[in-house]
This record gives C-alpha cells, structure tokens and sequence, in this order.
C-alpha cells in the first residue's frame, strides 16, 4: 500500500466538493500562504468528509511554510506541541491548524539535531523531519486521510489511491502497518474510530497488524490515552466501537478490568450506557466523560466490593477501599484525573442512597448536583434486575411533582410511630 509519485489529480467536475462548504478561515489562510509564496492545501479528514458528503467538524492545512514563517504571517497564531510543531491560527472562534509538510528521516543528521526520536519499541517521540507533499502523504496513516484539496482549481490530489479507497468503503494503512502501528500505537484506536464513524471495513493486513501489536498500547502515556478513549466513545457510533476494539484485542488494555467481567459476566451497564450515550449523542443531548466510567467500571466495582466484604470488612468500607483502588489502578491504562474521579464516586456513592430512600436525606438528594447522572445510571441498572422497578418509578414520579405532594411521598416512606408506650404485664404470684 505504499503511494505512488505521480498523483492523481481529480477536478471539481469528477468530485462534489462545493467551495462554499468550505471554512472560510480556512480558504484565507491558505489565500494569504499562497500569496507569501508557499504552498498550501487542505488536508485530511475534512477532504475526506467533503468528499462523502458529510459536514467536518474541522479545516487542517498543510503547507511547505515552517513553523516560524507561517508565525510570521498571521500574528493570531501560536506555535504548539513538541511531538509534532503545528501552527494553531485563530480567527474568531475558528481555530485552524496548519502543519508543515513531513518526509521520512533518512539522515543520521536528523536524528542528531533532535529532529526526529524513536523510542526503543519504535514508537516515533518526536517527528519534525520536513519535506514536500509527497513525501507528507507517504508520511500520514490512511489512505482516505491523506487527500490534499487546492481550492484554487478546486482540485482533490491523491498520491495514494485514497479515492478509491473511499469508494471501496475501506481503510487502509499507508506503507506497512505495522512500521506505521510501533510509529504511533494510537494509531490502532484511529483506525477503529474511523472505521465505526464511517461505516468502513477493515483491510485485512490493518486488522491483522493491530492484533499482533495491541500491546504496544501500554507504552502510550495514559493522559494521552484519556483523550484518544473520549473520542472513540463519544462519536455517537460507541457501540460498533466496542465490537471493533474487542474483536481487535484492543479492549482489554484499555479497560482489562471491563473486559474480564464482560468475559465471565456478558453484556452489563456498560454495554447498555454505549447505546444511551450514542442515543444522546443522536438526540443532540450532553454527554459527561464521568458518566462513561462510571459505566464502564461499575462491575469490577461490585465484584471487588464483594470479594472485600467476604472478608469480613463492613459494605460501606469496602465500597470505598474497592472505589478508590480501582480508580487508581484503571488510570495506569487510561488516565482518570481528580476532576473525573470526584464525580464518579458521586454517581456510585449516590445509588445506596437511592435505593435506601431515607425520608430525612430525600430532599437533599433531589438538590444534590448529580442526581440526575447518578438517576440516569439508576435507569441503567434497573435494566439489569439490580434494582426493583418500583424504586426507578419512585424516583421517576417525585420528580414532577409539586413540592407539597413531593412532602406527601416522603412522609409515606416513615413508618408509622405508635400510638403510646406499651405496658409490661404484671405477673402475678402463684
């Protein structure tokens, strides 16, 4: 699958991208790179969306300007990331991300001047080797992601066949997949996110190199790794996602802990949360990461805390030795920082609370700022049978009423005080 030199050069009469679909901070920055006398295309997965009729969501541009000079240029502009140097240019609420044109290392020079670093498991470090646009196409994972539009003549340019790609359905590495895997390990979770969002089949040697190579996951930071999870499970196609990384063998070092309840129980809360998450996602509603890991962890949560109260150790403590060590040990995969981690103990703490119903703590817990996640995760596990469905109606029905009849629900929950003190019996003698 390696690209070809000479490209193929698809005019706006053989492709359905219309100019006015196109950002227009987008079309003025590569104006005004042109007119400084430097090559300027727009790049990747917004040609590739354009060109299936879909809407993208970003503009990236890639030119032959370095960094510096494309600073130059647009005093809205700042120089980010290390890894790879990119222009971010800010106009208005845009922002749009310019990168230069990068080539293959094939100098030791690079190496030496701190260019280009490869870890000792191949994984690239550092990648700011610059080159020309071919050498850039060679240098981008999939095909259908290293198409180059000019909006000048309005023409789509394709080293690597990625057109026809796109018509097949089908993602493909560029060059061998797994040089381009142990470059970038995320790489893999790309792969599973695009194909799932598009609808796309795998490329046998892509499926096949990300089986072989899955562990290689461990070496990506887990910070990183929070980033790359959002997006595969928020992209409204969660789902399929889960089918395809499992099926990969990518799951289980994402969540191990997940995917061995999924093993000896089957399908739990967080198969279910993926539907609701796509469904709200359909339905245009908000989506909180908490909420995903807390699905996602809410099983070998229960069976750590039973395994602890086996031991003897009461419920509430074990609830809370067992929260706290698995959320410590899951962000050794997948980084879960403070701000996450306080909010999914609510939504877990808040479901005893729930289901206890306590008169006197009621009210608060209708105020309290998670109760309609934790309610909302309370609906997930009514679909399992671990809570009775009259509980969930409970909840359902003090919602929407008026705070009079919200005090009547309540105050059915006390059990009645009797009426006086009983008496003892008096014995009487023999």
């Amino acid at each position: 699958m390696t690209g070809r030199r000479t490209p193929d050069r698809i005019p706006p009469t053989a492709h359905d991208i219309p100019l006015s679909a196109v950002s227009e901070s987008a079309l003025r920055i590569v104006e005004e790179l042109n007119q400084a006398g430097y090559e300027a295309y727009l790049v990747g997965g917004c040609v590739r969306d354009l060109l299936l009729g879909k809407r993208p969501k970003d503009f990236d541009i890639a030119t032959d300007a370095l960094p510096e000079q494309v600073r130059s240029l647009f005093r809205n502009c700042r120089l980010i990331g290390r890894r790879f140097r990119l222009a971010h240019v800010r106009f208005g609420r845009d922002v749009v991300e310019v990168a230069t044109f990068r080539a293959v290392p094939d100098e030791e020079s690079d190496f030496d001047d701190d260019k280009m670093r490869i870890s000792a498991e191949g994984q690239v470090t550092r990648d700011n080797v610059y080159g020309n646009i071919e050498q850039d196409a060679e240098r981008r994972d999939f095909t259908i992601n290293a198409l180059y539009f000019d909006p000048r003549d309005e023409t789509v340019i394709d080293y690597v066949n990625g057109v026809a790609d796109l018509t097949r359905k089908q993602l493909v590495t560029i060059g061998d997949p797994l040089e381009r895997f142990r470059e970038d390990p995320v790489r893999m979770l790309r792969a599973v996110r695009f194909a799932a969002k598009l609808g796309f089949g795998m490329h046998e040697e892509t499926e096949g190199a990300m089986r072989e190579l899955a562990s290689l996951l461990h070496h990506v930071p887990p910070a990183r790794m929070l980033d790359e999870v959002l997006k595969l499970f928020h992209s409204g196609h969660a789902v399929e996602t889960m089918d395809m990384l499992r099926d990969a063998g990518l799951f289980r070092h994402l969540f191990p802990f997940t995917e061995q309840c999924l093993i000896e129980v089957g399908p739990n809360i967080a198969t279910l949360a993926l539907a609701n998450t796509d469904q709200r996602i359909r339905e245009g509603k908000p989506v909180i990461p908490a909420y995903l890991f807390a699905s996602m962890l809410w099983e070998p949560l229960r069976a750590d805390t039973e395994k602890l109260v086996e031991t003897g150790m009461q419920q509430r403590e074990a609830h809370a030795t067992a929260t706290n060590d698995l959320l410590r040990d899951q962000s050794q995969y997948v980084s879960i920082p403070r701000r996450l981690a306080v909010v999914i103990k609510e939504i877990w703490s808040l479901q005893s609370r729930l289901e206890r119903r306590q008169p006197r703590t009621i009210s608060g817990i209708l105020k309290h700022k998670r109760f309609r996640a934790a309610y909302d995760f309370l609906l997930l596990r009514v679909e399992t049978s671990e809570v009775a469905w009259d509980l969930v109606d409970w909840w359902t029905k003090i919602q929407d009423c008026s705070p009079s009849d919200q005090q009547k629900m309540i105050k059915a929950l006390a059990v009645p005080a009797r009426s006086g003190r009983r008496r003892r019996r008096r014995r009487h003698a023999a």
